[in-house]
């Protein structure tokens, strides 16, 4: 293995180790009621966070370009920027807490992933240039960080609208307000959806003359988005809430698994010539 990419796989490791370890304490800390074991896994988190952006860096200046051309590349930024957007808005929302159980795992499987791809050094092709191509990836990222928490809260509400919810899920805001964030993070991500929606529009005219295609990935990203603009448009003016908008969102999320991570590589996208 080549030095350059066998220092890369190793601050990915590094990171998976961190990011594993933290995940531990913080789910053992959450279920038993563990207020330090809690609070110590986010300084563990933290570490595996230094430690992650120490890879994106460094493999950045390896290959000349940001973290969007190789599979690793794309998985292991997703995950940077999912933590981030949690990290920053607990700083914010502290009752979001308990959605770190969700977070951390969804952030360490993602790196895991991505280190076990094959990381490659590719020439960024020459449409990938400018500085629409770099709205359009970002605030589709932001987007997936915030869906994440939704759908940790879109879980929570599952699991404790029940008979007997299990000891734990009592830490969590009642459900009214397990909820209110469910619905207040898909508006988020829906927001930042349109606006990389926008930017990959404008981005596409650049590169290949013209603004939208019906390529795979793009009518993914707007089925995508009219699912989660149907949801908002459901709960906002027909009250629906509660099971079935927890059941909606969680569709709705698998939707956008596909449209982010699949159909890029499809034969008949014209995005998977950069995938290959």
């Amino acid at each position: 293995m080549d030095k350059t990419v066998a220092t890369y796989v190793i601050l990915n490791w590094t990171t998976v180790f961190f990011y594993v370890l933290g995940t531990t304490v913080n789910v053992y800390g959450t279920l038993f009621r563990k207020e330090k074991p809690e609070r110590f896994s986010y300084w563990i988190t933290s570490v595996g966070l230094a430690c992650h952006s120490a890879s994106l860096l460094f493999w950045w200046r390896v290959v000349g370009h940001g973290p969007y051309m190789a599979p690793s590349e794309v998985l292991s930024a997703d995950a940077w920027i999912t933590l981030c957007m949690f990290l920053l808005f607990m700083r914010f929302y502290p009752r979001i807490k308990p959605a770190s159980i969700v977070v951390f795992p969804v952030v360490f499987l993602m790196v895991g992933l991505a280190t076990m791809s094959s990381p490659g050094i590719r020439t960024l092709p020459p449409t990938f240039g400018g500085v629409w191509l770099v709205f359009h990836i970002a605030f589709y990222k932001i987007a997936l960080g915030t869906l994440v928490i939704a759908l940790a809260f879109s879980i929570f509400y599952l699991l404790k609208d029940r008979p007997a919810p299990a000891a734990w899920l009592q830490r969590l805001p009642d459900l009214p307000n397990i909820d209110l964030f469910a619905y207040r993070f898909a508006g988020f991500g829906f927001i930042f959806w349109a606006i990389g929606m926008l930017a990959g529009s404008i981005w596409a005219y650049k590169s290949w003359g013209r603004y939208w295609g019906w390529d795979p990935v793009e009518t993914w990203s707007l089925m995508t988005w009219l699912i989660f603009g149907f949801y908002l448009h459901l709960r906002r003016f027909f009250r629906m809430n509660g099971r079935r908008a927890s059941w909606f969102f969680i569709f709705g999320f698998l939707i956008a698994l596909v449209a982010q991570f699949l159909t890029s590589h499809m034969g008949t996208s014209i995005h998977a010539e950069y995938f290959r």
